[in-house]
C-alpha cells in the first residue's frame, strides 16, 4: 500500500471535543461522514484559510458551522481544532 492510500489519522483538540458534544445527532452523523469520506482521504479538499487562520483549513458542516482543522503531513494527521461556528466568535 502506497503512502497516498493510507488514510489520515484524525485527532481532536479539547475545544473540538466540547464542540462535538453540543452538536445535534444529525450534525454528529454528518461530521462522522465528512471525517471518513473527506478528511481521512483528501483533507486538502477543504478551504485553505488566510490571514490570522493561515495554515488551517475549513470544511462546511452546516449553513452556520464549520470544521476548522490543520493538516500535519509528516505523520498524515488531520487535527480538528473546532467543530462548530468559528465565524464571529
Amino acid at each position: 500500500m502506497q503512502n497516498s492510500e493510507v488514510p489520515y489519522q484524525i485527532l481532536f483538540s479539547k475545544k473540538a471535543q466540547k464542540d462535538i458534544a453540543l452538536l445535534t445527532d444529525q450534525q454528529k452523523a454528518k461530521l462522522k461522514e465528512i471525517m471518513q469520506q473527506v478528511l481521512a482521504i483528501t483533507p486538502q479538499t477543504g478551504k485553505r484559510l488566510k490571514g490570522n487562520l493561515s495554515g488551517f483549513y475549513s470544511y462546511r458542516l452546516s449553513k452556520r458551522d464549520r470544521i476548522l482543522y490543520e493538516i500535519i503531513e509528516d505523520n498524515r494527521t488531520v487535527f480538528i481544532i473546532r467543530a462548530r461556528t468559528h465565524y464571529g466568535e
